[in-house]
């Protein structure tokens, strides 16, 4: 049976017309180069960056006594400055900067931040809500050290008209203002145009409160230039490299974390990089099948090959960090809640999770059974993201849209035997992993497969294509059929090793909204077998929930430590 599908397989792959990939006008790509994507802080950031570094340096300097002179003139200038600016007071003007001076009130900062942090906890975003809550920690405790190592006064050569505490250099309340709309800024709002437009409206109330503080004569102009040095490099650094817009795009439109924005940039970026890597030339790009996806994104391409152009359709999944994260968290929780699911481990990198999917389409099309041909993988950023390719399956529909007769039932169970004898677990069966062309099954999103794995995890996966050829049939057909490839007992032991943890969670919604009870019937037809006990307390589980809830104990302890140090609490 093998050997057939092998042939069909590779039938159908130069049917294709991609079968092998060409290596025509591939590159390699020359030692420090950037890659495809890079993703720098960009000119403005290394322009604060540096200005920031320059006021660092000065602070050393006067701090060690090496700077009275350059700060003597420093003082002149401001002075000049200030006294000019009082003379342009006036009984009109005056009010006016008195009420624009509130904007750098603890009451207006506090307002801004905890409007950050309440939209930032509603919206999920908790990585930018880390970020922004150490940005502010590290701002306000860089601006409240230097405050009391430079020890500067407030201006004596003009009269002061407004309410001020503490030293002057750098300008506190300028600071905070700048960090609070900074935050805003690059948590809340969507990178590119309407981030650039943003930005203006951004610098209106800092350019207010800068006037109203110069006009009252509360602080020298080099004050409030390091205030806001420092209230915009710190944050626009930090969230430029903890957060970049690629990685962590900010977007309003209803969809899955798990789906990149595959336009911009990273469009031209895996353009260049199918091109230079496997010699492909991208005509098109379009997600697809977003909804039963979740642990990357996937999209349907267009592209041409050869000294001919030839044009072919080809499919293809971009994996970046942010997948293997989310994998990481999603599998420590069900250790903790159920245990060690066996061979549930994670991968130590988006570069390992790729290989190990290109591996695996590999292998499983070695042993017949019926998976897309890939074509390779590229590297659009190193250690950070990747793009698998894979054929497209062309004509396949998902096996909850087709019609499930006995030939395809008989296939899939058939497919499911083929693994068994091959040693090999999909480990994620499902309507969407189940595709059916000209009444033959075909298998995709091999990313959780396993090779040699566990008795308890082949039988898990015979349990799940019953179910899911159950939803398109009934439990009676697919037991009745199942028999003709395992035996009863064989049936019976993977109903007991399975259980809702076991079923994916696309799956089992599916079989809420079927509302059958497909697993309770196909247990009644089978031979009675005890459950097997999957839910399994050990001392890495146990290691596992104390760890747990001691990081999080301790996060609530930073975090109210955090609020204080930033003034909202």
């Amino acid at each position: 049976m093998a050997t057939t599908q092998g042939a069909a397989r590779s039938e159908t792959s130069a049917v294709a017309g991609l079968a092998v990939v060409s290596r025509t006008g591939r590159r390699r790509r020359p030692s420090g180069e950037a890659p495809p994507l890079p993703h720098p802080i960009s000119a403005s950031g290394w322009a604060y960056l540096a200005v920031a570094t320059g006021i660092l340096a000065a602070w050393i300097l006067l701090y060690l006594g090496f700077g009275s002179r350059p700060f003597e003139a420093l003082v002149r200038f401001d002075v000049t400055i200030l006294q000019a600016i009082e003379g342009l007071r006036s009984d009109t003007l005056t009010p006016i900067m008195l009420d624009l001076h509130a904007l750098g009130s603890q009451w207006s900062v506090r307002g801004l931040r905890w409007a950050t942090l309440l939209a930032l906890l509603a919206l999920r975003r908790f990585r930018h809500l880390a970020v922004f809550l150490g940005v502010t920690l590290v701002v306000t405790a860089v601006v409240s050290t230097s405050s009391l190592i430079v020890g500067r006064l407030r201006p004596l050569e003009v009269e002061i008209i407004g309410g001020w505490e503490g030293y002057s250099h750098p300008s506190a309340p300028v600071a905070a203002l700048g960090l609070s709309l900074m935050g805003i800024l690059y948590t809340l709002v969507p990178g590119g145009v309407w981030r650039n437009r943003a930005k203006w409206v951004t610098g209106v109330p800092i350019v207010a409160l800068v006037a109203a503080r110069l006009y009252l004569g509360v602080d020298h102009p080099s004050d409030i230039f390091v205030a806001v040095v420092i209230g915009m490099a710190v944050p626009v650094v930090a969230f430029r490299l903890l957060t970049p817009s690629e990685i962590f795009p900010i977007s309003y439109r209803r969809g899955k974390a798990a789906h990149l924005d595959v336009g911009g940039r990273r469009g031209e970026a895996i353009g260049l990089a199918l091109h230079q890597q496997l010699g492909l030339t991208l005509l098109d790009m379009q997600p697809v099948g977003l909804d039963a996806s979740a642990g990357s994104t996937p999209l349907l391409l267009r592209v041409s090959h050869g000294p001919e152009a030839v044009e072919s359709a080809v499919f293809a999944k971009l994996y970046a960090r942010s997948h293997l994260r989310s994998d990481r968290w999603y599998k420590l929780g069900r250790a903790i809640l159920y245990g060690r699911l066996e061979d549930e481990g994670t991968f130590s990198s988006v570069r390992r999770l790729v290989e190990y999917e290109d591996y695996l389409l590999r292998v499983m099309g070695d042993a017949g059974l019926p998976v897309p041909l890939s074509y390779g993988f590229v590297e659009i950023t190193p250690e950070r993201e990747y793009l698998i390719v894979t054929e497209f399956l062309a004509g396949a529909t998902q096996l909850d849209q087709a019609e499930v007769d006995d030939g395809v039932i008989d296939n899939a169970l058939e497919l499911v035997r083929c693994m068994w004898d091959a040693g090999l677990a999909h480990r994620d069966l499902k309507p969407a992993n189940v595709m059916v062309r000209d009444g033959k099954v075909l298998l995709i999103d091999v990313a959780f497969a396993t090779v040699r794995p566990t008795p308890w995890r082949q039988a898990v996966d015979l349990t799940n294509m019953m179910l899911t050829l159950a939803l398109g049939s009934s439990a009676e057909r697919v037991y009745e059929r199942a028999r003709r490839v395992f035996e009863p007992d064989e049936i019976a032991e993977a109903l007991a090793a399975s259980r809702s943890v076991t079923i994916p969670s696309d799956l089992r919604r599916r079989l809420r909204e079927d509302g059958r009870n497909l697993p309770g019937q196909l247990r009644a037809l089978a031979p009675t077998r005890a459950p097997i006990s999957i839910q399994l307390w050990s001392i890495r589980r146990i290691a596992l929930t104390l760890a747990v809830v001691a990081s999080g104990a301790a996060a609530v302890g930073l975090l109210a430590f955090n609020l204080r140090t930033a003034g909202l609490l």
